[in-house]
């Protein structure tokens, strides 16, 4: 049974686990067949196919499911602190244990922001105590997010940073952005970019066009997001930073990150699950649940965006998990926040791709959990001998239609509310231990 009761992520594993009668999903190997997999002291041991299976204190019936590394998501806002009313790491965790997110890579845009060594060590302390999952956090760039100042990237290291970033918050003072990431550049730290050009898509809520005129809607060019880029490649090119960009979704901003990558930058881009499963027409008549940042694009972009997704060109895909509470969002639709929810729809929605042949799972979960963790230097994302157990076992052809009341986050604004969706997570494992089990 699901339980809402909060497992020590650190926690070793008791005994042997032996996964049997599983579909490995094997993002490293690039590899989808049957097997088992053996996990011992929270790392797996060894896996095969077939065979006198390894003894194990306890055996788990994968009853012919696939069994993955757990997500590991980039860019999750826990509203802690200042806005627990709309996401606590408790609330966070069992969402992520329910969605086979097995590591959070937490935002800093919190209120007041993650830029201290003290706030950093408060909410790292609040996920230790409250969360299932691994949870690791990132620091903002500048102080208050601001772009004015940044701030003391080596003490927040010291303190278990494992990024730095203004999230949204793009920095407009080059001199200032110039100085932090050289300042990175000597640390060794990454930093992850939000690439908008800021004065152009101010006050925009929707992408310029047809759609967006004929709803009245103030758009911003997808040239905002190429123009963004640029800048911050230019930037990359001048300091030599590690830098990811946290979010690519038109096809303009393809070329220029193609280029950067070819001439050995060292750069990596992500995008949402948002941006490869909806497009600009799901806002339909004002529906805010559809509304982000960026906005939801044409579908060309989209289409252009998912092949990069299965090329390699973009690295991961993520969540982008924003709460939002009913007040901020039951507005008209350009005063109404951005964002939404999808820890739990991650995996689900992204699994439309894999229905409609977009991709397989391996690729799929090369984007999800082993790009990103390498990304960040951790062991994660493998099925091989000595990764950490971080598993997510789930059916990926059980159908169902999502009801948001029953999502484990306190905010309850998906843009999937309502929808037909294919694939259900089982269970999801932390160093071998469960800490979730569906009903």
């Amino acid at each position: 049974m699901a339980s809402d009761e909060p497992h020590r992520a650190d926690a070793p594993a008791q005994g042997r686990v032996l996964f049997t009668n599983a579909r490995l999903i094997d993002p490293e190997a690039d590899t989808d067949a049957p097997g088992w997999l053996l996990a011992e002291g929270g790392v797996i041991r060894a896996t095969g196919q077939g065979g006198a299976l390894p003894d194990a204190a306890r055996r788990v019936d994968c009853g012919g499911h696939c069994l993955a590394p757990g997500i590991v998501d980039i860019g999750v806002k826990v509203c802690e602190p200042g806005e627990r009313h709309k996401e606590s790491y408790r609330s966070a965790g069992l969402a992520a244990a329910a969605g086979g997110v097995t590591t959070m890579v937490t935002r800093p845009d919190t209120v007041p922001a993650i830029d201290s060594p003290e706030t950093l060590e408060f909410v790292s302390r609040r996920a230790r105590e409250a969360a299932p999952v691994n949870v690791l956090p990132m620091a903002a760039l500048t102080k208050g997010r601001a772009g004015r100042e940044m701030t003391e990237i080596g003490f927040l290291l010291d303190a278990g940073a494992v990024a730095f970033t203004d999230c949204d918050t793009v920095v407009r003072d080059t001199k200032v952005l110039a100085r932090a990431l050289a300042y990175a550049r000597g640390l060794g730290a990454l930093v992850i970019g939000h690439c908008q050009e800021p004065v152009l898509s101010a006050g925009a809520c929707a992408t310029s066009g047809k759609f967006a005129s004929l709803r009245g809607l103030p758009g911003v060019s997808p040239m905002a997001e190429r123009m963004g880029l640029d800048r911050d490649i230019g930037m990359v090119e001048m300091t030599g930073v590690r830098y990811h960009a946290d979010q690519i979704t038109t096809a303009r901003a393809l070329p220029p990150l193609q280029r950067a990558k070819r001439n050995g930058l060292d750069i990596t881009a992500g995008t949402s699950i948002h941006h490869v499963t909806l497009n600009e027409f799901d806002v339909a008549d004002y529906r805010t649940f559809f509304k982000l940042k960026p906005p939801l694009r044409a579908e060309e972009d989209r289409q252009a965006v998912v092949a990069a997704l299965r090329e390699g060109l973009i690295d991961m895909l993520c969540s982008m998990h924003t709460p939002q509470d009913v007040e901020s969002k039951r507005l008209p639709f350009e005063e109404a926040a951005s964002g939404a929810v999808a820890l739990e729809t991650l995996l689900p929605a992204a699994l439309r791709l894999y229905h409609a042949q977009e991709m397989d799972l391996p690729g799929l979960f090369r984007a999800m959990a082993l790009n990103p963790a390498r990304r960040l230097g951790l062991e994660a994302g493998r099925l091989a001998a000595g990764a950490p157990a971080d598993l997510v076992l789930f059916d990926p052809d059980a159908p169902f239609v999502l009801d948001r009341a029953t999502l484990r986050s306190k905010s309850k604004n998906t843009p999937f509310d309502g929808q037909r969706l294919q694939g259900k997570v089982r269970a999801s494992y932390v160093a071998g231990n469960p800490v979730f089990e569906a009903p």
